[in-house]
């Protein structure tokens, strides 16, 4: 996902590794290098997972049923700060 051209994005690799590590930890346990490892893997994850969310939350619009933008002020002053909005 994409936001004036800051890119938060989950790569396989990263999720790829975490699976493997959750394999392994299942099958046979894991040695003390790979338990931090995962433990690493995981914040950095979280941190990509809720920035990425942050950014989707931060780009919504929100609309009654009769057409009126109700967007909650805060974000719409994030929108403001960011130059994504100009009213």
């Amino acid at each position: 996902m994409l936001l004036k051209g800051v890119s938060v994005l989950i790569s396989k690799e990263l999720i790829g590794r975490i699976n493997e590590l959750a394999r392994k930890a299942k099958a046979e346990g894991l040695t003390e290098l790979e338990e931090l490892e995962r433990k690493e893997l995981r914040q950095k994850y979280l941190k990509q997972f809720r920035a990425g969310f942050r950014q989707q939350v931060e780009m919504l619009q929100v609309y009654d049923k009769s057409g009126q933008e109700v967007t909650p002020e805060k974000v719409r002053q994030v929108q403001r700060d960011r130059g994504l909005r100009d009213d």
